[in-house]
């Protein structure tokens, strides 16, 4: 009897096989798209051709942490492999967080830079966690920081050099809760030289290899909760490279993401500087927070897109039942499902690109801040949630291979599911996304952008008719929760903004149809139904049933 046998999937080049992607990048000003492409050409070709096996070799071989040297001397250091530092190495030298400052095609710089995000994120074994935080910082520094951190600190993080790169981490995270920081215990003492000693615990940690970190700390006497806390800029390492003030307990051992150091720390004195007003930490940190959220969107997208790649080239190869899968309706239309999903979330996460660089350059209008502050933790919460739904069915695709280890095919599900997580869960964003519509108004910077896109000249009048209709049905809905209590409120919040996020994909992916390609048509047509659905689902959960499902503790 013979030995089954099956030839991998491979992967094509990006600009042959994400529709997605070719389609965004033709309606940028024909001027853009001539500076940027080939550019984004060539990190296609290394995203699929020098990267893939760095990042297995990173995979296999994951940071481990040395606490002692040979004659018992504390000195915590954390080993990573070489083809970790070279994928660090290939992100500074694509300018994966430098394009976005730089700032040489205006307004389109920050679409730019997460367009190359994009390319380089599904090959890069997270290493794109750590560019999201460097980013973030750089950002702050860039608005908030002093004149000595921008002089000495910035131009290291925007570096293309990677002789010169620093990253940087984001420390907020404490053993009183993620989400929750106004319970933050680390203190911050005051230095005769102006600078600061924080001490405290910082229980997960990312990109604990970095040269320096963003964190909260409550000066010594501040008020209690969030209004006294403030953010100050952790230098890690002494002139040798060595950690000062800063106890590494231990590194995380988590479902994914093994390639990246996470740990949890011991702040000892850790040298800082503050960035921004004192008592506003965490006002100034939501800077960070939008770039890394929309981060998170991007490298869920490009996840998506990974996966999506991966399993149409294994259909054109798997014979079952005497014929190739990409020849099966069923399996053809689950395929094309998934395809439909990633064309909703990559227009939802770059359209929050365009209107963070047009924030950026400051050319936004009160309009677009205020869609840009809803849209972030809209396409957070719903891209996170497209990719892990969708990572199951790539896996399930593949059948028995989906789930060997040997055929790297399940490190994407495990590695997605932290997108959910990181930069605040689904409920986290959920209401953060309702206090961008109660607190500041957002609502009717989103319904202008509907009838924007909705609106163009070629968008297919009954496929806009639909959306309009779904936006009325949740609008109606909303109104419902919205009288029913603040606890109601609360608890349909997930369902709404879930609502919202589809709806903004809807007029998006109608828009983009708007230009007559039957592709784009199509996409457009696949997805308005899911958004329908959603509706539905906003509608099925009746007010009060979770109360009444709580379960009872009697005795």
């Amino acid at each position: 009897m013979s030995a089954f046998t099956q030839g991998p999937p491979t992967l094509r080049h990006p600009f042959d096989s994400d529709r997605a992607f070719r389609l965004f990048l033709g309606r940028l000003p024909a001027e853009v798209k001539a500076a940027i492409e080939p550019g984004l050409y060539r990190l296609g070709e290394r995203a699929i051709g020098e990267m893939p096996p760095l990042a297995a070799a990173a995979e296999a071989q994951p940071p481990r942490h040395l606490p002692f040297d040979a004659w018992g001397r504390r000195v915590d250091q954390i080993e990573v492999s070489d083809a970790w530092k070279r994928l660090h190495a290939i992100a500074a030298e694509e300018g994966i967080v430098a394009t976005a400052f730089e700032r040489r095609e205006g307004e389109h710089s920050r679409v730019h830079q997460l367009l190359r995000l994009y390319l380089y994120h599904p090959s890069s074994a997270i290493a794109s966690c750590p560019m999201a935080m460097t980013d973030g910082a750089a950002r702050v520094l860039e608005l908030q920081g002093s004149p000595e951190l921008k002089e000495r600190v910035l131009p290291r993080l925007l570096s293309r050099d990677p002789a010169s790169f620093w990253t940087s981490g984001q420390w907020m995270t404490e053993k009183t809760g993620g989400s929750d920081v106004s319970g933050t215990s680390t203190v911050a003492l005051p230095a005769e030289d102006g600078s600061f000693r924080l001490h405290g615990i910082k229980w997960f940690t990312s990109a604990t290899t970095a040269e320096v970190a963003l964190a909260l700390a409550r000066p010594e006497g501040a008020a209690e909760g969030s209004r006294g806390l403030s953010l100050f800029l952790v230098e890690l390492r002494d002139e040798a490279g060595a950690l000062r003030g800063v106890r590494i307990e231990r590194l995380k051992d988590k479902l994914g993401t093994r390639a990246l150091p996470t740990a949890e720390l011991q702040l000892e004195g850790a040298h800082a500087w503050q960035v921004g007003p004192a008592g506003r930490g965490v006002a100034t940190v939501a800077t960070l927070l939008n770039i890394t959220r929309l981060y998170n969107s991007v490298c869920a997208v490009g996840s998506l897109r990974r996966g999506l790649d991966l399993a149409w080239d294994y259909a054109e190869k798997r014979i079952a039942f005497g014929r190739p899968l990409i020849e099966q309706p069923l399996h053809l239309r689950t395929l094309a499902e998934l395809e439909i999903e990633h064309a909703g979330a990559f227009l939802l996460t770059f359209r929050a690109g365009e209107l963070l660089g047009r924030e950026e350059v400051g050319i936004a209008n009160e309009d677009e801040r205020l869609l840009l502050r809803l849209l972030t933790p809209l396409a957070k919460l719903e891209t996170a949630r497209q990719a892990v739904a969708g990572a199951s069915e790539v896996l399930e695709a593949f059948g028995g291979a989906g789930y060997v280890e040997d055929t790297g095919l399940p490190r994407i599900l495990r590695d997605v599911q932290v997108l959910a997580i990181w930069e605040g869960t689904t409920n986290v964003l959920a209401l953060d996304a309702l206090r961008a519509i109660e607190k500041e108004g957002a609502l009717p910077a989103l319904s202008a952008e509907l009838e924007r896109c909705l609106g163009r000249d070629g968008v297919p009048a009954e496929l806009a008719q639909r959306v309009k209709a779904a936006q009325e049905a949740i609008a109606v809905e909303g109104g419902r929760r919205f009288a029913g209590g603040r606890a109601e409120v609360e608890a349909s919040a997930r369902a709404y903004a879930r609502s919202l996020a589809r709806l903004a994909m809807a007029a998006l992916l109608c828009e983009q149809a708007a230009g007559g390609d039957p592709v784009a048509t199509a996409l457009a047509e696949g997805f308005v139904p899911t958004l329908e659905r959603a509706v539905e689902s906003l509608r099925a959960f009746p007010p009060g049933l979770a109360a009444a499902l709580r379960p009872s503790r009697t005795g």
